[in-house]
């Protein structure tokens, strides 16, 4: 994302939004629904399968593994997010 930082600096991150090329590995911009509703989230998928995604949050919870959709900003349950 263009001029999203400081002094318009660019977005650190490249996400694939195209849930057709999803593969382990890749940057993706993912939602949570119930309370965290609406605010965007960043992790990389560890597991990729035909109608869902295994997505890990990050440095915040290394052992994590979120359960997400297999869409181009996967949704992930509030149950799931610790």
């Amino acid at each position: 994302m263009i001029g999203m930082g400081e002094s318009g600096e660019d977005c650190p991150f490249a996400f694939n939004f195209d849930a057709g090329s999803f593969k382990p590995g890749d940057t993706v911009s993912y939602r949570v629904n119930g309370s965290l509703e609406g605010f965007p989230f960043v992790g990389t998928l560890l597991e990729v399968h035909a109608d869902y995604v295994v997505i890990s949050p990050g440095e915040s919870e290394p052992d994590a593994g979120y359960r997400g959709t297999r869409e181009s900003r996967p949704l992930v349950d509030v149950s799931e997010v610790g």
